[in-house]
């Protein structure tokens, strides 16, 4: 069934507040709810649905607004729920015609709707922000000809790894899956598995190393006897054996990883795609997540510098081997561009052939012209937009779940990001409005 659209009656409620009656319309989130091509979102969002029988979708306005309201002033869902019933601008911005003292959805109707859209769909939010930046001029066309390309990692939020930590956790977790099965198990080796991680933390603390790996391989001990006594004890159920089989993967693994072992490694059982990846800070050496490309323009544009594309690369590739899906889906997102500036670690990239002279990576000497030098002198500018993905726009910490989560947490966040930049820039066309009426109305005051 699809979705409705934009709930506008035509009705004047004597008993109900209009909301255009309540609110000042020269808002620039109500400029921008009137710049915002909503067919086109529902042309776009509103695909994935079809025609059954069931209770009708919500509209498509309502959710997409919620989307970009969350990651706009970086809430979660429950406080995006209470901010919505108080906050008449954002029930207008998200279609509504009459003030709701109540929820009209669920707050899980937001998870669901993510996870219906996935990021092939979401992307038409960031493609929609650009343009609306081109329509109220905070971008020009122009603008995007030169970009600058870069990765970061986006945290999940995921505690952080030890091996005593992880085993524990993984004994805990099958204990309590037995639990749930009504599987009696010959020990569960709570008490003492406690103590033995207690123990293994406070010798690590205090750099008692013989004592801690003494520790540690009780653990080990502990969970492969609770592993070994499962599988006994499920052995010929195949309803058992289905229900543990993820948990008990994920066990033994945790189990036989060691620290030089090639390939992936598990860092969070209830996040198992989770990679370890190291960006060569000195602060925080490593973290635990996925990589990111961002891509921005190489100039600041008169709104402020936007973001271009944003992609999720799980694997951990190597930096320079990204152009190579990076560059065409930016080019169907944005259109043709002339060149691109990244860092040293995208030499020996691997950008398509008609792409691969229009890509100059710093400390380059050949084919650099003086304003290709120039331009490197910009390429830093991406990092503060960086920073502010992860401090305002929730990149800093994904709590969305799987590798669909980490893709659409990143599409979601670069969507608050350019949208908040143009609420900030309809806020100046709006300033610069006023001093222009008030001038004129000062010379003539008849």
């Amino acid at each position: 069934m699809r979705p409705k659209e934009h709930r506008e009656s035509g009705e004047h409620d004597l008993f109900r507040s209009r909301l255009d009656q309540i609110i000042d319309m020269d808002h620039a989130l109500v400029k921008l709810a009137g710049s915002i091509d909503w067919h086109f979102l529902e042309e776009r969002l509103g695909a994935v649905y079809t025609d059954k029988p069931g209770h009708p979708p919500l509209p498509t306005r309502l959710m997409a607004g919620l989307a970009i309201l969350k990651h706009m002033h970086d809430l979660s869902d429950e406080v995006l729920c209470d901010r919505w019933v108080e906050n008449p601008y954002f029930q207008y911005f998200c279609g509504e015609e009459f003030f709701q003292h109540r929820l009209v959805f669920d707050r899980s109707s937001l998870t669901r709707w993510r996870q219906r859209m996935g990021e092939e769909k979401l992307l038409a939010l960031l493609q929609e922000s650009l343009a609306v930046a081109a329509r109220t001029e905070a971008v020009k066309p122009s603008d995007l000809a030169r970009v600058v390309i870069d990765t970061t990692v986006q945290p999940k939020a995921v505690m952080f790894p030890t091996d005593a930590k992880l085993i524990n956790r993984a004994r805990e977790r099958l204990v309590r899956l037995a639990n749930q099965c009504g599987v009696d198990l010959r020990q569960s080796y709570r008490r003492v598995g406690k103590l033995a991680l207690i123990k293994h933390q406070r010798y690590a603390h205090a750099h008692q190393f013989k004592r801690a790996n003494k520790a540690l391989r009780k653990l080990k001990t502990y969970l492969g006897r609770v592993i070994r006594d499962i599988g006994r004890r499920i052995a010929g159920n195949d309803a058992l054996e289905e229900a543990f089989a993820r948990e008990l993967t994920l066990a033994r693994r945790v189990r036989d990883q060691d620290h030089g072992q090639r390939g992936p490694k598990v860092y969070s059982l209830h996040a198992p795609e989770v990679e370890c990846i190291g960006k060569g800070k000195a602060h925080r050496p490593y973290e635990f997540g996925v990589k990111v490309s961002v891509v921005t323009p190489l100039n600041r544009s008169r709104g402020g510098q936007f973001i271009a594309h944003v992609a999720a690369l799980p694997g951990n590739p190597y930096d320079g081997h990204t152009l190579a899906t990076v560059i065409p889906a930016m080019q169907a997102l944005v259109g043709s561009t002339l060149r691109a500036i990244a860092d040293a670690g995208y030499r020996g990239h691997n950008a398509p052939p008609d792409y691969k002279f229009r890509v100059f990576t710093a400390g380059q000497k050949r084919r650099v012209t003086p304003q290709i030098k120039r331009e490197f002198k910009r390429r830093a500018a991406i990092e503060l937009v960086i920073g502010h993905l992860k401090a305002e726009h929730r990149m800093g910490r994904n709590h969305l779940a799987h590798r669909a989560g980490d893709a659409i947490n990143a599409v979601l966040a670069v969507v608050g990001y350019n949208f908040r930049l143009l609420i900030r820039w309809l806020r100046f066309l709006l300033h610069r409005i006023l001093l222009a009426f008030a001038a004129i109305t000062q010379f003539n005051p008849a």
